[in-house]
């Protein structure tokens, strides 16, 4: 049954003018896919519109709980919290009047609904938000949120809500139904929002989404927002690079990076010559191992997701000599909760040693270590030369199929197909990929194999 005309997103009020791209996105927030993703450039409304679905669903439903999350929460905080929310609520629904907690981050509607404002990396709050069930989940910035912290959020999109009365009337349906909501500017086709939402695939095994038509995207961009934006701003973005504008601008996902050290497919140099891909060695089990390593990235944070994730990669040397990606246990913790990530991937694999960079205050990596596990064998690595320039020989060690994954690591994957030798393109920090080249230098660049420094 069709809304009546006068009835808005989801039988709400037609509250304020959107432009007509929004409009055209708003049917598609109340279409029957359960996840939608808004993608596109930089400045074009996508999270005013979805915050606005929100606080309408939370109207149509009483005592429904909706969230918000974000990577960081302090981005959480700042952007969507302290700006988007009290626009929407002013310009959309300015007779609504809401209650800000302040202390837990939520807002609470007259009719006893809540939306919950959350960051993925804060890990005692998820795990608080993570205790009740939702009837909308909106990952705001998802190119910036790793696939698993996806997964792990979506079993909670089971609140189960009655719609009030007039919008049941109006409607003919009983329950609201259960939405996960989505945004980006789009990064490369590499990355899982494309893979879901574009090829139809699950992020990491690449198999068929068993109900395609429950994943539905829409492009919607700076242009489409013309009337609400400075002119001057569209000079800013034709003044940025070809790649910036693909994303910024027209937002489109990349079909690759240019100069990128690695690819998922297999590509053809300008002089014929194949090379090979990730996709190409990758293996669902290891030989023998001759030695293992644990190689630590460490970012200085305190893990109140003020910095960048702290990279952990498990890497070993097989007995036929060819180096093995065998897990990426990258965290967002404090120093005292990742060194102890370390020691334990360390014991799980009966690695050889755990290998740091000496950064943030010298010794601090080795210390860390060793109030973990003082019995760890531990060996730490100073960085001479950039990133990119590290990462160049273990590119060449995958061009020549010296190294497999054995499965699929999608957000360290992502990371490592945005270096390119000019730099990394990519969203935050290269942590997980910089750790995997700590890795795989200790194992196939280092030549002698010298005496553990055992703590």
């Amino acid at each position: 049954m069709n809304a009546p005309a006068s009835i808005g997103h989801n039988c709400g009020p037609p509250i304020a003018k959107l432009t007509a791209r929004q409009k055209l996105a708003n049917k598609l927030l109340a279409s029957a896919a359960r996840n939608i993703m808004l993608r596109g450039g930089s400045r074009s409304g996508k999270t005013f519109i979805l915050c606005r679905a929100i606080i309408q669903r939370a109207i149509n439903a009483p005592n429904s709980r909706h969230v918000i999350f974000r990577f960081r929460f302090n981005h959480a905080k700042t952007s969507v919290w302290a700006d988007t929310l009290p626009k929407v609520l002013k310009l959309c629904f300015p007779t609504l009047r809401v209650r800000f907690d302040k202390t837990d981050f939520y807002i609470e509607l007259p009719n006893g609904s809540q939306i919950w404002i959350a960051g993925l990396d804060d890990k005692e709050r998820v795990e608080k938000i993570l205790g009740q069930e939702y009837a909308t989940l909106y990952f705001n910035e998802s190119s910036q949120i790793p696939w698993g912290s996806v997964e792990t959020a979506m079993s909670r999109l089971a609140q189960k809500c009655d719609l009030a009365p007039e919008i049941a009337a109006a409607t003919g349906k009983t329950h609201l139904a259960l939405k996960a909501y989505f945004d980006c500017n789009p990064p490369s086709k590499l990355h899982w929002s494309y893979q879901l939402f574009r090829a139809k695939l699950k992020p990491g095994t690449k198999e068929a989404l068993p109900n395609p038509d429950d994943y539905a995207e829409m492009k919607v961009n700076p242009s489409d927002n013309a009337e609400n934006l400075p002119a001057e701003y569209f000079d800013v973005l034709a003044s940025m690079s070809a790649a910036k504008r693909l994303r910024f601008e027209a937002g489109e996902w990349a079909s690759e990076v240019n100069g990128a050290l690695w690819a998922l497919e297999d590509r053809t140099a300008p002089d014929g010559k194949r090379i090979p891909g990730i996709d190409s060695t990758r293996v669902a089990e290891h030989p023998k191992m001759r030695r293992i390593v644990v190689a630590v990235d460490p970012s200085g944070t305190k893990g109140d997701g003020g910095g960048d994730d702290i990279g952990i990669v498990v890497a070993g040397l097989g007995e036929d000599g060819r180096g093995y990606v065998l897990e990426d246990g990258t965290c967002q913790l404090s120093p005292e909760g990742w060194g102890r990530r370390a020691v334990e991937l360390y014991d799980k694999w009966g690695a050889d040693r755990i290998v740091g960079e000496r950064n943030f205050g010298g010794d601090m990596v080795r210390f860390t270590v060793a109030t973990a596990d003082r019995r760890a064998a531990f060996k730490e690595v100073s960085a001479s030369r950039g990133k990119h320039i590290r990462a160049e020989p273990i590119s060449a060690l995958y061009e020549q199929e010296k190294v497999s994954h054995v499965g699929v690591f999608p957000d360290l994957e992502d990371q490592m197909c945005n270096f390119t030798a000019s730099g990394y393109i990519g969203d935050s920090s290269p942590d997980r990929a910089d750790a995997l080249v700590w890795a795989l230098t200790e194992l196939m660049l280092n030549s002698r194999l010298t005496r553990f420094d055992v703590l």
